[in-house]
């Protein structure tokens, strides 16, 4: 007797199985894109209502900001965290060209453990610290963070050496 050996053919059931997710796939792709058609513009428009009555009744809340102390009168502690001897020195020289009043200069608290140089800043002394920053050529300006405020020596400002 002879038996017929079984189709290497894969079973129906897989094939039928990937078409009805491939149709379900497109369904959920139509109904995605005909929401957003018909609920996106609705929602856009309301958000720049609600946006542009925000910014009308923000200055009225907002205290009348303080004017940005000038070059002469904004402290600056320089402190060294990258290990080169006399980066804090050459880095204090050019920032006292600016107009700036050092305060001191010296070696990061515990060495530091700072990877980039940046400007930190009191709180309430951003504007002075932005300035500052664009004024030396630093890019990372942060409020005060790893260093203590006695660390500043009565400075509103900090550079840190990286």
């Amino acid at each position: 007797m002879e038996h017929a050996l079984p189709s290497p053919q894969s079973h129906p059931w897989r094939t039928i199985a990937l078409v009805a997710a491939g149709i379900a796939t497109l369904e959920l792709v139509g109904l995605v894109i005909a929401g957003t058609a018909i609920f996106g513009k609705p929602v856009a428009e309301k958000a720049a209502r609600a946006a542009a009555v925000k910014e009308t009744s923000a200055p009225a809340q907002k205290a009348p900001a303080r004017a940005i102390l000038p070059r002469r009168k904004v402290g600056v502690t320089v402190l060294n965290a990258n290990g080169i001897a006399g980066a804090a020195a050459a880095e204090a020289s050019q920032v006292r060209a600016r107009d700036y009043r050092i305060r001191v200069v010296g070696n990061a608290p515990n060495g530091g453990s700072f990877s980039q140089t940046m400007v930190m800043y009191r709180p309430g002394f951003r504007p002075e610290a932005l300035r500052l920053a664009h004024d030396v050529g630093i890019r990372l300006v942060w409020p005060l963070d790893g260093l203590r405020p006695r660390s500043l020596h009565g400075a509103q400002l900090a550079i840190v050496l990286g």
